[in-house]
């Protein structure tokens, strides 16, 4: 437990917390949203800071991060509770539970990057759970990360204050924002959150940071996967971030609160891929489901094939530091 930061006492002796948009007012005694934010004696704590709800071994691709070290294992771990609601969480037994309820083990942010230093591996993901609901550690293990020579990544729904965001990304050097849906209506109905802040936090990662990221959006059939609304969705991205920021579009499949929803078939995250590149994103990729070829990088200019893969694992790797052997540059972070 560690005192939090981003709070202040109203008039009414309740704290408010503005860490993100949802801007908890919190009585003694009381948690926020998240679960992890409480009120104690009139100052406001970080439950989830130095704890663990469980640490893996993951490949990069599984973030999915498809342009930052790519072919690298990560260390991946998180805490419990969100701030968002998402009636179709696919890590409900760990975002909608408290801490105790998720049985967490103590870990210190130097254990954490003891942890993968001694595991070999170059980088840590703050995931599973949203990151920004811990920015305190978040924080701490970061730069103690980036001082051992560690680089950090974010697995976010990108859903955090301006006032937030440059000390959680101070030492961040990659993250995967999850642009949920294009619909106000969707974010409303399906995560209790707004639409607005996401789109808000992508454009600062573009234009004030040195972050790489990508974007996820989870294709729910029904609900976000409509033709006109991935068209809207790839056309904001293109006029706002540029053509290079790679997207992924990926398969749900029923869970939590959603259970009466199909399978994303693989067709529709064809067609959405058909859709991005026929307007100008020039990286673009399907997860979850079998597709070699919705899951391999191409070179813009020449079309070779820079990076095969089948679901997380490469099978072909022919850059050339950043560049292709036609001497096109690729975005991202290679080796």
């Amino acid at each position: 437990m560690r005192e939090a930061l981003w709070w202040h006492t109203e008039a009414d002796g309740k704290i408010l917390c503005t860490l993100c948009p949802r801007f908890c007012r919190i009585g003694d005694g009381q948690a926020g949203f998240c679960y992890i934010r409480k009120n104690i004696g009139g100052k406001l704590f970080s439950l989830g800071y130095g704890t663990s709800t469980g640490f893996a071994i993951d490949p990069i691709e599984k973030k999915p991060l498809n342009h930052f070290l790519p072919g690298s294992e990560i260390l991946s771990f998180g805490t419990a509770g969100c701030n968002l609601g998402c009636r179709f969480c696919q890590n409900w037994s760990i975002s909608k539970a408290k801490l105790d309820e998720a049985q967490s083990l103590d870990a210190s942010p130097e254990q954490v990057v003891e942890l993968a230093i001694k595991h070999k591996v170059p980088s840590i993901a703050f995931t599973y759970n949203d990151p920004v609901i811990w920015g305190e550690f978040v924080i701490d293990i970061s730069r103690l990360a980036r001082q051992r020579g560690l680089k950090s990544v974010m697995v976010t729904a990108g859903y955090i204050t301006p006032e937030a965001r440059p000390e959680v990304y101070r030492y961040i050097d990659a993250a995967n924002v999850d642009l949920k849906a294009f619909t106000e209506r969707f974010y409303h109905k399906l995560t209790f959150s707004h639409l607005a802040p996401v789109l808000d936090t992508l454009k600062w990662l573009k234009q004030e940071t040195d972050v790489w990221f990508e974007i996820t959006n989870l294709m729910i059939p029904e609900e976000n996967d409509d033709t006109d609304e991935t068209k809207k969705l790839c056309e904001w991205v293109l006029e706002n971030l540029g053509d290079s920021v790679p997207l992924h579009f990926t398969a749900f499949h029923p869970d939590f609160k959603l259970r009466d929803k199909s399978r994303t078939p693989a067709a529709t995250l064809g067609r959405a891929r058909q859709i991005a590149v026929s307007i100008g994103i020039k990286f673009c990729y399907v997860g979850n489901v079998f597709d070699d070829e919705g899951q391999t990088t191409y070179c813009p200019a020449c079309r070779n094939a820079l990076i095969r893969r089948s679901w997380h694992d490469i099978l072909e790797y022919n850059l050339n530091g950043n560049r292709c052997r036609c001497g096109e540059p690729i975005p991202g972070r290679f080796n």
